[in-house]
């Protein structure tokens, strides 16, 4: 596997298998991971997740992988079922097995909780597959804020309002665009014409 780190931590996993005869990666996706720095205060989220799709047997491996060499061998993983339409118990995990649980009113909806046997807990918020890109960066800065405050789903409500708010920017441009836009605020086309003397 491959990774890029930049900073925030942005990771970018291929997958283990070795290119094809041809030269070329197998076609999985790669893994949309950004991670907080690690920093003397805790914040409420250890960074972001985008999977790319909802099927947690085929996106929990991938993620696990990546990162077992940075935070020690993952062991169980804890979900709100809200949002995931299967959960299963076990995963099988590049040599070993992750166990997965689920808790409806004790975690956010939004959130991914992966435990590590030797060196502790995580907190990941999920955003969702099908999330557009500008919204996807944006939740992932900021839930990789090491100083960040809000949880999983106060970030994604505020993602929400800011799609909207752009939303509405975009519909106000596009109508005073398709009444004329500048050219009716063309100084030289409202100022009126003084009479002339006869």
């Amino acid at each position: 596997m491959t990774a890029t780190i930049s900073f925030p931590q942005t990771l970018e996993a291929r997958p283990t298998a070795p290119p094809s005869p041809a030269g070329s990666w197998p076609s999985s996706p790669p893994l949309r991971l950004s991670l907080a720095p690690v920093g003397p205060q805790p914040s409420l989220l250890d960074g972001a997740w985008w999977p790319q799709s909802r099927d947690l047997s085929m996106e929990l491996p991938t993620l696990t992988a990546a990162l077992d060499p940075l935070w020690g061998r993952i062991t169980r993983v804890t979900v709100n079922p809200v949002h995931w339409p299967v959960v299963p118990h076990k995963v099988p995990v590049a040599g070993h097995v992750v166990k997965v649980g689920w808790y409806r009113d004790e975690q956010d909806p939004h959130e991914l909780m992966l435990l590590s046997y030797r060196a502790g807990r995580w907190n990941l918020l999920v955003i969702p597959p099908q999330t557009p890109p500008d919204s996807a960066v944006w939740l992932m800065a900021a839930a990789s804020d090491p100083l960040g405050t809000s949880t999983a789903s106060r970030l994604m409500a505020e993602a929400a309002r800011r799609r909207t708010v752009a939303e509405n920017d975009r519909a106000v441009e596009e109508a005073w665009a398709s009444e004329g836009g500048h050219e009716a605020r063309d100084p030289a086309a409202t100022t009126p014409q003084r009479p002339q003397r006869m």
